[in-house]
């Protein structure tokens, strides 16, 4: 009897722990659930790669204390919405102080050179640095990155990245159409013209018939003649300013747009990753200077006086503080920060709307 007692005992308790077990595998999340971050933390704990973070931690050390490791630890020392404002300090304050120091009458030789330079800029940053961010992501100092591709995932952000890019050519062709475009400028510039030799001919033609007729007749068209063209100057000159100072105004609101871009790039790269976010408002800085100087040409082509033209390039740089404080907020309540509550991506995919905010502003570019 008491060998038949232990035999139920033992029963009970293997029952138990196959019910345990059961109860166990049933609370597990399915794999196709998982979320990134339990992905990479389920990495982690594989030996492979637990070795290869012992290694990356031996040798870490040297490239961590290089000078520019250094220089974007004190420019930035912040948390990324910090960090943020930061950036924006950066590219507009230096930039905008230094306009007055160029003169009224820049070399055009020189404009193209700038702005080929601040192209060269930009796309270098997107191709080598932000692109590659976007698809297969930044390198941790503290451990390995492993990629887990996923075709969707690829997809929805190569959207996003044209979604950027189509948006952007609609907003610069209406600005050009705002504008009236090179060929409405050559339209009334050549008309203007057109009026003003039709008066030399109308003072040639009064002289031609004043010799024939008497003084006082002669003297009479001349200064009718000289009122037409007076009239004819004049407005030729109207019809050059306004369009002139038209162009000027648009370009203040097509450089204000511009700046929230590069605001809202700067923004999603610090959340992205610190050196991400450093690379990113360096590649800025060196694109806002040469831009910086083209619009102040621009401007006092169009009309305005040199420190109008100054107090132009300081307002557009609220731009860069709006489309800042856009990605923060973007960032923070997108569903893809760090104490957020879990959510269910978007179209299958562990992606949410703040990931594909860097795609967005790298297609911009």
């Amino acid at each position: 009897m008491a060998i038949m007692n232990r035999v139920y005992a033992v029963l009970l308790v293997v029952l138990v722990v196959l019910c345990q077990i059961i109860a166990a595998q049933s609370e597990k999340t399915p794999v196709g659930d998982l979320s990134s971050a339990e992905i990479e933390e389920q990495i982690q704990q594989c030996p492979l790669v637990q070795s290869l973070n012992a290694h990356k931690a031996s040798t870490a050390h040297e490239a961590a204390t290089g000078f520019t490791a250094r220089a974007f630890a004190v420019l930035f020392p912040g948390s990324p919405a910090v960090n943020t404002l930061l950036s924006v300090l950066y590219i507009s304050g230096p930039p905008n102080f230094l306009l007055a120091l160029c003169p009224s009458d820049i070399d055009p030789a020189s404009l193209n050179t700038m702005v080929a330079f601040a192209f060269g800029g930009l796309m270098g940053d997107t191709l080598f640095h932000l692109l590659p961010e976007i698809f297969v992501g930044e390198d941790s100092p503290e451990h390995v990155t492993l990629v887990v591709a996923d075709g969707n995932k690829n997809i929805l952000l190569g959207i996003a990245i044209m979604v950027g890019f189509v948006s952007f050519v609609i907003l610069d062709k209406a600005i050009r159409i705002a504008s009236g475009g090179d060929e409405g400028h050559g339209h009334s510039h050549g008309h203007a013209h057109g009026k003003v030799e039709g008066g030399d001919k109308a003072a040639a033609s009064a002289k031609a018939s004043g010799s024939d007729s008497g003084a006082q007749t002669d003297g009479l068209r001349q200064r009718n003649t000289e009122k037409s063209n007076a009239k004819t100057i004049v407005s030729a000159e109207q019809q050059e300013s306004g369009p002139s100072s038209n162009r000027g105004y648009l370009n203040i609101i097509a450089d204000f747009t511009h700046n929230i871009t590069d605001g809202l790039a700067m923004a999603s790269s610090f959340y992205a990753s610190p050196t991400v976010g450093a690379l990113t408002t360096t590649a800025v800085f060196f694109h806002e200077v040469p831009h910086e100087v083209g619009d102040f040409a621009l401007l006092i082509q169009s009309g305005f006086s040199k420190r109008a033209a100054i107090g132009a390039q300081f307002l557009t740089a609220a731009g860069a503080l709006t489309g800042a404080l856009m990605g923060i907020a973007v960032q923070e309540y997108g569903g893809n920060s760090v104490d957020a509550i879990p959510t269910p991506g978007l179209f299958g995919t562990s992606l949410h709307w703040g990931d594909l905010l860097l795609p967005w502003t790298a297609g911009t570019f």
